[in-house]
């Protein structure tokens, strides 16, 4: 077998060991715990300290892995600004090059595949290729390249025996639920990994991806606001398009001014927004890896390969529930959670307690004006994690339709990646442009 074949998939026992080093770190944190608070510390200086540990374990162990545990662990970055300040800060940096960051393929492998998937002339099509990546991801790697039109262009590549890999994390790292749980209390992981697999399929496809990015860049074109780079090649492993400069969204979210921090969060919520209307596409996977902000301030988007089909475009009952409730119409509320399928038959709540409930997510959209903040997001993930509090309560009698799921994660995602920005704006007018049954 060609190395080009073997060069994740030799790894495997590595990998699996890595992983499995997960809940037997877990394990052993908490017994050092324990002994720690029988020697007189407090329970909550422990309990911190554990939690700190976790994390900087379990994302150098990503940080490490292609594959699923790559995919996961960008996934969870962007719900870092849910975790409090204390327990995010050692880890954030890891975070942020899960977004963009990965150890890259030999040159011999890239040659291989271009060879497999371009054609033995594959040089012919390029006036210049750099042999080092520009990117590297979870099932792929970027390398810049002068098409032989003269076009600079972004290659996409990805990793041989990258399917096995990451239906292989995935498994395992289902069985490491409990130890996510420490990072991101009130999270169920399981859910979000079983979602994950369901879609590897779509993501491994590059044609699928190249197909998307098209109907995407056809919406579009010209537009003043947000930019989708052209494809100009692809195959079933690899994606040939158009290169685009600009300031990533992760430097932005470091040190970026507060002019781009509110442009990027409004353009997300835009393209969030209005790509269902204009293109039949949801982009979800709103990872600040997926975007820049270009030199002319338009949000440049360059991975397709999380994309939903709404042909239709956005729900239309999404929009009348949001608008029902911030009109404070409880009762038309429940009777189209009920139609929708988000109360169960059965299941009986108090109409204004789910008022109540949804109040203080709606902040966003109540007024002309929102300042996203992880302090913010840190509130409502707490609120509604704490299971003495009523609204814990009440949400874990409503029910997320298989129809609403990638919608409600995909919002959550990008909500967590506006908070990182901390982003203000008129996300209000956003919706009262792009989101069907909003306004009346």
């Amino acid at each position: 077998m060609p190395d080009s074949e073997r060069s994740i998939p030799k790894g495997s026992v590595a990998r699996t060991a890595r992983l499995a080093s997960l809940p037997l770190g877990a394990a052993g944190r908490a017994t050092l715990g324990i002994g720690k608070r029988l020697s007189g510390r407090p329970a909550d200086a422990v309990a911190a300290e554990l939690q700190q540990r976790t994390a900087e374990q379990l994302f150098a162990v990503l940080g490490q892995l292609k594959g699923g545990a790559m995919k996961l662990g960008q996934t969870l970055s962007v719900f870092e600004a849910a975790v409090p300040e204390e327990v995010a800060a050692p880890y954030r940096e890891a975070l942020v090059k899960l977004q963009e960051e990965a150890p890259p393929m030999p040159v011999r492998t890239v040659h291989a595949v271009l060879a497999q998937q371009l054609g033995g002339t594959w040089r012919e099509r390029f006036r210049h290729f750099d042999d080092a990546p520009a990117a590297a991801a979870s099932i792929g790697q970027v390398h810049r390249a002068t098409w032989r039109d003269g076009r600079d262009v972004a290659v996409k590549i990805q990793y041989p025996g990258a399917a096995t890999a990451l239906m292989a994390d995935l498994n395992q790292l289902a069985r490491f639920a409990r130890v996510f749980a420490a990072l991101f209390p009130g999270m169920d992981v399981k859910p979000l990994i079983a979602e994950l697999k369901a879609r590897v399929i779509e993501e491994l496809d590059y044609g699928l991806e190249a197909d998307s990015q098209r109907q995407f860049a056809a919406a579009y074109a010209g537009d003043p606001e947000i930019v989708v780079p052209r494809v100009v090649a692809s195959a079933p492993k690899v994606i040939v398009s158009e290169w685009l400069d600009g300031i990533p969204l992760s430097k932005i979210i470091a040190d970026g001014t507060r002019e781009q921090r509110d442009r990027a969060g409004l353009l997300m919520a835009q393209l969030h927004f209005s790509g269902p209307q204009r293109a039949g596409l949801l982009h979800a996977d709103p990872h600040p890896g997926n975007y820049r902000l270009t030199r002319d301030g338009r949000l440049g988007v360059i991975d397709f390969g999380a994309t939903a089909r709404l042909p239709d475009g956005h729900p239309e009952p999404i929009g009348r529930l949001l608008r029902w409730a911030l009109a404070g119409r409880a009762e038309d509320v429940l009777v189209d959670l009920r139609a929708e399928g988000f109360i169960r038959a059965g299941i009986e709540v108090d109409a204004e307690g789910v008022l109540d409930y949804l109040g203080p997510l709606l902040a966003p959209i109540e007024t002309d004006r929102f300042h996203f903040t992880r302090a913010w997001m840190q509130e409502q993930a707490a609120r509604v994690a704490d299971p003495r509090n009523e609204a814990s309560r009440l949400g874990r009698l409503l029910n997320l339709p298989p129809a609403y799921l990638l919608i409600h994660r995909v919002t959550i995602g990008s909500i967590g990646v506006l908070c990182q920005l901390d982003a203000a704006g008129n996300f209000r007018a956003v919706l009262e442009e792009w989101l069907p049954g909003f306004t009346e």
